[in-house]
């Protein structure tokens, strides 16, 4: 699957929206990819997984670990591609952690999923949880890198760790004090999952 192929699944499931929105990363951006419109049909999500597990071959991975929510229905078909099981990671009072009966075994070749990167934040958080249980991270991976150039954007990095996606965007991105909406005066929508609560219908 090329990029074109990738974003034709976001056009057609109308799941590149435009507005202002808050990113789970606390960034505003005119832009937000609503992964989860896309994962919703099961061959969408199987044909991204299965993109993204192309790209993470001869890895020796053992498993996959995504973080919850946006990460855990594609960290379940990356699973799937490679043949590997599929475990996420939640939220307990602000950190990673994982439940639920999952593990990590020392020494086992571990990837981080996500649905989409921004600043890489949530990344780094589950590759620390990884670490943490004595698991080696090898590589990262997510259907949309959106990172911008300060956050390493258009590099096969992250970490210090190879990094794969199906679809580059160039998307802009401001911290809440440089938002042109924000002086404009308009409302600002949290759809991320840290912010459910939060987002307006």
């Amino acid at each position: 699957m090329n990029a074109e192929e990738a974003l034709r699944h976001f056009e057609e499931t109308e799941a590149l929206l435009s507005g202002h929105f808050r990113l789970s990363s606390g960034l505003h951006s005119d832009k937000y990819l609503q992964c989860a419109k896309v994962l919703q049909w099961p061959e969408r999500a199987a044909a991204l997984g299965a993109a993204l597990g192309a790209k993470l071959g001869g890895l020796g991975i053992g498993a996959v670990v995504s973080p919850a929510m946006g990460g855990l229905v594609i960290g379940h078909e990356v699973g799937r591609a490679l043949g590997r099981r599929a475990v996420f990671a939640e939220r307990v009072d602000g950190a990673f952690t994982l439940r639920r009966g999952f593990g990590l075994d020392a020494g086992e070749n571990v990837v981080v999923v996500e649905d989409v990167v921004t600043t890489g934040g949530s990344t780094r958080e589950v590759l620390a949880l990884v670490k943490s249980l004595g698991a080696v991270a090898v590589a990262c991976a997510a259907v949309v890198d959106r990172r911008g150039a300060p956050q390493g954007g258009g590099t096969e990095t992250l970490e210090g760790l190879p990094f794969r996606s199906v679809l580059r965007m160039e998307v802009p991105t401001w911290p809440e004090g440089d938002c042109p909406y924000c002086r404009l005066g308009q409302e600002v929508v949290s759809p991320g999952s840290r912010r459910l609560s939060s987002a307006k219908a």
